[in-house]
Formats: C-alpha cells, sequence, structure tokens
C-alpha cells in the first residue's frame, strides 16, 4: 500500500470547476516566495514549513484541496491533515505546473 493512497488525486480542471462553483477551498501550501512569483486565483495559503491543521481555515461546507507546485507537498499536507484528524484528503495532481499546463489562470503576488 503506498503513502497517497489515502489521498485522492483532482485534476486540475476539477479542481477549476470545483473552485468556480464554490465546491473547494484550496490551500496552497507553498512556500511564500513561490506563491509571491506565481499564485493560484484564489485560495488560502499555509505553507508546509508552518503547517498546522488546526490553524487551517473553515471550509465552510467546501471540499478542502491542497496544492503545491508538483503535487508532492499538498499529499504531505494531506497525510498530515488526516493525522490530526481532519477529513481533507483532496490534493491537485500536478500542482501549480500541472495547473498551468491545462491553460489554467495564475495571478502574480498571492
Amino acid at each position: 500500500m503506498s503513502d497517497t493512497s489515502t489521498v485522492h488525486d483532482l485534476t486540475p480542471e476539477e479542481v477549476a470547476k470545483g473552485l468556480v462553483e464554490g465546491r473547494y477551498l484550496l490551500i496552497d501550501v507553498r512556500e511564500p516566495n513561490e506563491i509571491a512569483a506565481e499564485a493560484y486565483p484564489e485560495g488560502a495559503t499555509m505553507p508546509l514549513s508552518a503547517f498546522d491543521p488546526a490553524a487551517l481555515p473553515d471550509p465552510e461546507g467546501r471540499t478542502v484541496v491542497f496544492a503545491c507546485r508538483s503535487g508532492k507537498r499538498s499529499v504531505t499536507a494531506s497525510l498530515a491533515a488526516q493525522a490530526a484528524g481532519k477529513p481533507y484528503n483532496s490534493h491537485l495532481m500536478g500542482g501549480m505546473i500541472g495547473w498551468k499546463a491545462a491553460g489554467l489562470p495564475t495571478k502574480v503576488g498571492g
């Protein structure tokens, strides 16, 4: 059994659609310098280096989706949140790299 078996992969297209429809809360776990250079168009930020599941924002009924640059740190964040008892098991497959490859918009400056 692999470590990612408890983390659900979502495609960039699925995440973008869910954000527009208000079904997802995106949590970007990249570091501040990465977010300053290029950010997802909406969502909250919590760098993995300072990740605290207890401090995650209330998703208010939405599904929490973790995101990073390539899809590795978002899995780590999801597993950490689950270990802390949070039911957050979704992440953006491919991260920012996949998001841009899908032609989805980004913004500058978090």
